[in-house]
């Protein structure tokens, strides 16, 4: 694999953790985040000549709490002058942030050698869903600070311009400023906020919305992990089991949905021999656990639907009746465009592809590629394939994705001109 790649990942994986490290220490996200990257952009111009240093969590920490403590140095002494200059006394210890008594700093950089006390990275995950932000605002800050995408995967994943997201994010650093540390007063509070963000980060890396590539496995496996940190946190919540058997079923997945050429492997065509067994079991038994303690939720629904699809030892085994009666009930819970697409498929497999076409006349064009290529998959299966090789070609056009570009592109040159 290229030098430069790894040291990308590596970079992708740490980041939230040492904003979350230098949030937790000195408050100022703002300011964090700006230091962060300028530690990621130190480390890209010297690891891969270098070397990856043997701790790079605390060489990152300690690059951004020079590059932090500076800045806010610098802002001291710029207050000071300011201070000065109207002839007034300096009262160092009513400024925010970590300025003290005497104008010194008194938080040192953060012992990057210590056991932290508690998961700085879902620390910062309830941070960007306080109370003060609006819940889009609440997602997409902590996509970008948390989950690492870009503003404009966050804007293809809410499907709005990335110069709407843009503004989003840049209020919502905005309402954080100077916002400090610590555990919330009531996770429940801000638990649907995290929960969607979670889901959110989950299906980027999942299925990338853009690039070469297919997944981007380091965020599905970030999004796994806080979701066990927070299933730990409260393990009585049906939701929170439900999420995090929805990850784990649908990541179970993940080695079949690519050939040996990073090309896309549609659902019924995968091999179920490489789907593991062990995620899927544990996630089957969290969402039997969640659904026998009370009234079900979106996300337990969710994964029940992935629970079917999983046990079943072949596609053509698939009981399509039992998910068309998951969906009916997710689309009640959730009436969202996507829920209403998938569930337009399950309509086909039923009662046949020209019921399930039907179904796609009440939906919106804002589904973008996944409208036409669901389209052009009923269409193909009806027998229309004039109709359906246009579907696949506009799908194709739409899609970010190059995986999923070339796997449209086949399906259309299948059919023939």
């Amino acid at each position: 694999m290229d030098e430069h790649a790894d040291v990308e990942d590596l970079l992708r994986l740490h980041a939230p953790q040492v904003l979350g490290a230098l949030v937790r220490r000195y408050g100022h996200f703002d300011a964090a985040e700006d230091a962060v990257q300028e530690a990621l952009l130190a480390a890209a111009g010297q690891w891969p000549s270098a070397g990856v240093p043997d701790n790079p969590r605390g060489w990152l920490i300690k690059v951004a709490s020079r590059r932090l403590t500076d800045a806010l140095r610098s802002e001291e002494a710029r207050r000071a002058r300011e201070e000065r200059a109207a002839a007034l006394t300096p009262r160092w210890g009513h400024l925010p942030g970590p300025w003290g008594a005497g104008g010194a700093l008194t938080a040192p950089p953060p012992d990057v050698d210590r056991a932290p006390r508690e998961d700085d990275t879902l620390s910062l995950l309830f941070l960007c869903c306080h109370p003060d932000l609006t819940p889009p605002a609440q997602i997409a800050l902590t996509l970008r600070a948390v989950g690492g995408l870009t503003t404009a995967e966050i804007a293809r994943a809410y499907l709005v311009p990335e110069a709407t997201m843009a503004q989003r994010i840049s209020r919502a650093k905005q309402k954080v400023r100077g916002v400090r540390f610590g555990r919330p007063d009531s996770w429940e509070t801000r638990l649907p906020a995290v929960l969607h963000t979670l889901y959110l980060i989950f299906n980027e890396g999942y299925t990338a919305t853009s690039g070469a590539s297919l997944q981007r496995r380091e965020l599905a496996g970030e999004a796994v992990r806080l979701a066990r940190t927070v299933q730990r946190l409260l393990p009585h919540d049906g939701e929170v089991a439900g999420l995090l058997a929805l990850m784990l079923l649908t990541d179970a997945r993940r080695d079949a949905r690519t050939g040996p050429h990073g090309e896309l492997v549609p659902l019924d065509e995968q091999d179920r021999d490489r789907w593991d067994k062990a995620a899927i079991e544990e996630g089957v038994a969290l969402v039997t656990s969640a659904l026998s303690r009370g009234r079900a939720g979106p996300y337990q629904v969710r994964a029940a639907i992935a629970a079917v699809h999983d046990e079943a030892p072949s596609a053509d085994a698939t009981d399509w009746e039992e998910i068309l009666g998951l969906y009916d009930v997710l689309v009640r819970l959730v009436p969202g465009p996507v829920e209403r697409l998938n569930r337009a498929v399950a309509v086909a497999m039923v009662h046949g592809p020209h019921a399930g076409l039907a179904e796609l006349t009440h939906l919106q064009p804002e589904l973008g590629h996944r409208l036409d290529a669901t389209r052009a998959h009923l269409l193909e299966r009806a027998g229309a394939h004039k109709e359906a090789r246009a579907a696949y070609e506009s799908a194709a056009e739409k899609t970010l994705s190059l995986p999923e570009k070339r796997y449209l592109r086949g399906r259309a040159a299948r059919l023939g001109a």
